[in-house]
C-alpha cells in the first residue's frame, strides 16, 4: 500500500506531499538538532523509498549543510519552519515530523545521540499537563 501524506510550513507558503512509507522515526538529541530546533530534540522521519513532491513554495526553501558534519536542515525563508530534505546523494528523505499536516502513522523507534541530551530533558512525561497556554 502506498500512502500519501501532506505537509506545510507555519506561514503556508510551502506545501508538499510525501508518497510512500517511512522506514524509521528517530528523536535526535545531538547538539546540532538541539541548536536548530531550539528544543530538546528533533523528531525526524526517514525513508529510502518515499518520494517528495513540492506542491508550492519550493523557491522559498533554504538548505543549510553544517560544514564537516552530516547535519542538514531545510527551512522556510519566511517563517523558519523545518522542511523535508533529501540527503546522501538522493538516497535518503528526511522529514521533520511536525511539518506534516496528517497524522504520523508510526511511533518513534528510538532516542538517538542521548549522550548529548539536554540536562533539563529528564522525566518530562511526569510534568503537569495543561491543555492550553497557562493563564
Amino acid at each position: 500500500m502506498n500512502s500519501k501524506k501532506t505537509g506545510s510550513c507555519l506561514c503556508g507558503k510551502i506545501n508538499f506531499e510525501i508518497a510512500g512509507e517511512f522506514d524509521n522515526f528517530f528523536l535526535c538529541h545531538c547538539q546540532y538538532c538541539q541548536k536548530d530546533t531550539g528544543s530538546a530534540h528533533a523528531a525526524s522521519l526517514f525513508s529510502t523509498s518515499a518520494k517528495l513532491n513540492w506542491l508550492s513554495g519550493q523557491d522559498n526553501i533554504q538548505t543549510f549543510n553544517l560544514p564537516q558534519t552530516r547535519h542538514v536542515k531545510s527551512f522556510c525563508l519566511t517563517c523558519g519552519s523545518a522542511m523535508p530534505n533529501i540527503q546522501m546523494d538522493g538516497q535518503l528523505l528526511v522529514v521533520p515530523a511536525g511539518s506534516l499536516d496528517d497524522d504520523v502513522s508510526i511511533q518513534p523507534n528510538a532516542h538517538i545521540f542521548v549522550s548529548s541530551k539536554a540536562n533539563w530533558d529528564n522525566n518530562l512525561e511526569q510534568l503537569t499537563k495543561i491543555e492550553k497556554f497557562p493563564s
